[in-house]
């Protein structure tokens, strides 16, 4: 399953995803990842997730991060769900790639794993094959 966190810079999305760690962190029964790029998060993150920096592993495009998820997803079973804070700043700003992405994403995880991204971006400016995946607001 994947979800979208979207909002411009500052409004709050890495917020809304620490407390879907945290929540991740208290119900899951399996392991949680985090990806970032630049480690901006290291001392936010709960201990007992895995925190990923994109950076390290060179990850510069949405067909790298792709290849990165099925890879890490394919050596531990036990992954049940990923979280990606700043996608746009991994793979870019090409929407319509990102689409693309979570497409297949979608397609790779099905049920098992359940993936949540932040975008820095309106959803006015997103298309629908992202916002398809956008998390309703309360």
């Amino acid at each position: 399953m994947i979800q979208v966190i979207t909002g411009k810079k500052g409004s709050g999305k890495t917020k809304v995803l620490l407390e879907m760690i945290d929540n991740a962190v208290a119900q899951s029964i399996g392991d949680i990842i985090c990806i970032e790029k630049c480690m901006k998060l290291t001392y936010s993150v709960n201990h007992k997730v895995r925190l990923v920096d994109a950076e390290r592993y060179n990850i510069a495009s949405y067909d790298m991060f792709y290849g990165f998820v099925a890879g890490v997803l394919a050596g531990n079973y036990d992954i049940k769900e990923v979280f990606v804070d700043g996608i746009l700043k991994i793979g870019g700003r090409d929407y319509e790639a990102l689409g693309k992405t979570l497409e297949k994403l979608d397609i790779l995880t099905g049920n098992e794993v359940t993936l949540v991204f932040t975008v820095s971006e309106d959803s006015d400016l997103l298309p629908e094959s992202v916002l398809k995946y956008l998390i309703p607001k309360a």
